[in-house]
């Protein structure tokens, strides 16, 4: 195990060292060193954090995308989408978090790293799948979790909780047929019932 991986503090300055001016933003958090960098360095930033010798991050582990529009007062003064990366360096065992926002709300798009990690492929079309995001550069963007005529993107915030259509296999037609959501939107709150001395309490 290196001393940085024992020693968050030393990968924190090793990574600041090495991004440079591509660095918007680092913290340190339990443990954990995040980085904050901007789309247009976005690319160069993670080609950086692969190849410098203080970082070493030959492995991308996971790559999702986040909606702040209702994250508490993050999303209200800031862009809406972000992308955030975990990265792996086995040589050096120490492990990183990039988050980059993406600039326009209305049109997401932020540069694919697939060029960079191959495994990012399946992660970016997921995140384009659920939020929105566009991954420029990516050779085969496509849906990956959703049905193939689904509209819209079901982790956005301003996705409905029932959906938009329904499905079920028609036997007459002997095909699966989409037809409007029937569920009535409907709020739920639990009772709670509790015996006298319940769990020792009184």
């Amino acid at each position: 195990m290196t001393d940085i991986a024992i020693h968050p503090e030393k990968l924190r300055d090793a990574v600041a060292g090495a991004l440079g001016d591509k660095l918007r933003e680092i913290r340190l958090a339990l443990g954990e060193v995040t980085v904050v960098v901007a789309a247009e360095d976005y690319l160069a930033a993670m080609e950086i954090l692969r190849d410098a010798p203080q970082c070493r991050f030959e492995q991308l582990i996971d790559l999702c995308g986040v909606d702040y529009s209702t994250y508490g007062e993050v999303g209200t003064d800031g862009p809406r989408y972000a992308v955030v990366t975990h990265l792996l360096s086995l040589s050096l065992n120490q492990r990183l978090r990039v988050k980059v926002f993406c600039p326009d709300d209305d049109f997401p798009v932020i540069p694919s790293v697939t060029g960079i990690w191959n495994g990012a492929n399946w992660f970016e079309r997921e995140a384009f799948d659920l939020y929105g995001i566009v991954f420029d550069g990516h050779n085969d963007l496509r849906r990956i979790l959703t049905d193939y005529g689904f509209i819209g993107h079901p982790f956005r915030k301003d996705f409905p909780l029932s959906g938009h259509v329904e499905m079920r296999y028609d036997a007459e037609q002997r095909r699966v047929v989409y037809e409007p959501v029937t569920i009535e939107p409907r709020e739920i709150t639990p009772r709670i019932i509790r015996e006298d001395n319940y769990g020792g309490l009184h």
